[in-house]
C-alpha cells in the first residue's frame, strides 16, 4: 500500500512540474453562465483493489497489486461546472469485483458483480487558486461525495463515502483525457458478505475499495466562460477622454474670447455681414468590442458617435472610421479582416444616423498594442477629417 501511495504522489509532483510550463496563456476572471452551459459526460475504465471487512485476522497479503483483491472495471458520470472552480457530478461505476474472503466458506478470491452510485463535489483547484485559463493544459481536481451501492451477486445494498483526485489534461476545446485516483468507503455488505454478526470495529469494520480510472471528459454545449469586462479601466479611459474634451473646450472658449475682444476694438465693416463659423473639437470617438466580435460591445458607445453624426449632418463634413484589433491575439491576417469588420459596423451606424455613406472614409490598423490594458485596442474610432 505504501509503494502505491509512493508512485501516486511522484506522479503528482511531476504532472504539476509539466503542467506549469505547458501554461502560458493570461488568466482573467468571468461572469456566471447559464445553467445549460458547462455541462459534461466522462467515461472511463478502472483498475480496483478491494479490502474487505471480513478478511480480518486472515493475515492476507495487503498489497492491492494482488490478483485475489484487483478486478478491472468501468465507469460514466454526468456533471456541471457552476463556476470555474466549483461542480458537481453523478457517477456510476462498479460491474466487475472481489469479494477478497468469504468467512462461511473460508474461500480466497470471491467474484462480486456490484455498482456504486456516488454524487461528488468537484474543487478544480488550478482555477480556484492560479485564477481561470480556458487554454489549460492540466488541472487538478480533488473531489469528495456519498451515495450507495449494491452487490448484484447477493443482492445486498449499503452507503459509502468516497473521495479522490481527478486530473484533467486538454486534448481539444471539447475533449479531455482524465486521470482519477479514488478511495470508496462503503458498508460492510456491498462486497456481498453482511458484518453485523462480526461486530469489527474500524477499518475492518466496512469495505474499502481503492481504484485507478483512465477515460475522456467530453464537454456539452459552451465549455468556456465569458470574461468580464474592466469597468473601472473603461470608466478611466472614458474620463480621461472627457478631460481632453473638456480641456480643448476651454482652449476654444479662451481663443473666442480673444476674438471677440479684437473684434469690439475694430470699427465694423458696413457692408460685412458676421459669419458663424462651426468648429468640431477633434478628438477621435472610441466605440469598443469584446474579443475577436466586431458586433458593438455597448450601444451606450454609440451616444457619443451621435454627436459627431450630427455635426457632419449639419455641416457636410467627412468622417474617418478607423479599426483595430489587439496585436496580442489572433494572428496579423486575422487581425486586419477584424478591424476591418469593426470600422465597417461603425460606418453602417453612422449611416443609420442619417450621414451619407460617400461622406464616411474607412481604414484598418489590424492588430495594435497602442493602449493599456491591451483590450482598449479592441475598438474604431470616428473623427472628422
Amino acid at each position: 500500500m505504501k509503494k502505491l501511495f509512493i508512485i501516486l504522489a511522484f506522479a503528482g509532483v511531476t504532472m504539476t512540474s509539466m503542467a506549469q510550463d505547458a501554461d502560458p496563456v493570461q488568466k482573467y476572471s468571468v461572469a456566471t453562465n447559464s445553467f445549460w452551459s458547462n455541462w459534461f459526460i466522462q467515461v472511463g475504465a478502472n483498475w480496483d483493489a478491494f479490502y474487505s471487512g471480513q478478511e480480518h485476522g486472515q493475515g492476507l497479503e495487503r498489497s492491492p497489486f494482488k490478483g485475489f483483491r484487483s478486478h478491472v472495471g468501468a465507469a460514466v458520470a454526468l456533471g456541471k461546472w457552476f463556476t470555474p472552480g466549483i461542480g458537481l457530478r453523478t457517477k456510476l461505476q462498479g460491474i466487475w469485483g472481489k469479494q477478497v474472503y468469504n468467512p462461511r466458506t473460508g474461500v480466497v478470491d470471491n467474484d462480486n458483480d456490484f455498482w456504486l452510485l456516488n454524487e461528488h463535489v468537484l474543487f478544480n483547484v488550478s482555477n480556484l487558486l492560479c485564477g481561470y485559463n480556458p487554454k489549460r493544459v492540466w488541472n487538478f481536481i480533488p473531489f469528495a461525495g456519498a451515495g450507495f451501492g449494491r452487490s448484484m451477486t447477493t443482492n445486498l445494498y449499503g452507503m459509502d463515502l468516497s473521495a479522490g483526485i481527478l486530473n484533467t489534461f486538454r486534448l481539444s476545446k471539447h475533449v479531455l483525457l482524465n486521470l482519477e485516483v479514488g478511495y470508496v468507503r462503503t458498508e460492510g455488505d456491498v462486497d456481498g458478505y453482511d458484518l453485523s454478526s462480526l461486530g469489527n470495529r474500524g477499518w475492518d469494520s466496512h469495505d474499502n475499495m481503492f481504484y485507478g480510472e483512465l477515460g475522456l471528459t467530453f464537454n456539452l454545449g459552451k465549455a468556456t466562460w465569458n470574461k468580464v469586462p474592466d469597468v473601472d479601466a473603461l470608466k478611466a479611459l472614458h474620463q480621461s477622454q472627457l478631460d481632453a474634451l473638456n480641456a480643448q473646450l476651454n482652449d476654444a472658449n479662451a481663443e473666442n474670447a480673444r476674438l471677440k475682444k479684437l473684434l469690439a476694438e475694430q470699427k465694423p465693416a458696413p457692408a460685412a455681414e458676421p459669419k458663424t463659423v462651426k468648429e468640431f473639437v477633434g478628438t477621435p470617438v472610441n466605440v469598443f468590442f469584446n474579443l475577436d466580435k466586431y458586433n458593438i460591445a455597448s450601444q451606450k458607445d454609440l451616444v457619443n458617435v451621435q454627436g459627431i453624426a450630427k455635426y457632419a449632418k449639419d455641416n457636410g463634413a467627412n468622417l474617418l472610421v478607423t479599426g483595430y484589433a489587439d496585436s496580442a491575439t489572433g494572428k496579423a491576417p486575422h487581425n486586419q479582416w477584424l478591424s476591418e469588420k469593426r470600422a465597417e459596423t461603425v460606418a453602417n451606424e453612422l449611416v443609420k444616423m442619417g450621414v451619407s455613406r460617400d461622406k464616411i472614409e474607412t481604414a484598418a490598423k489590424g492588430g495594435v498594442n497602442d493602449l493599456s490594458p491591451i483590450s482598449f485596442n479592441r475598438r474604431a474610432t470616428v473623427q472628422v477629417k
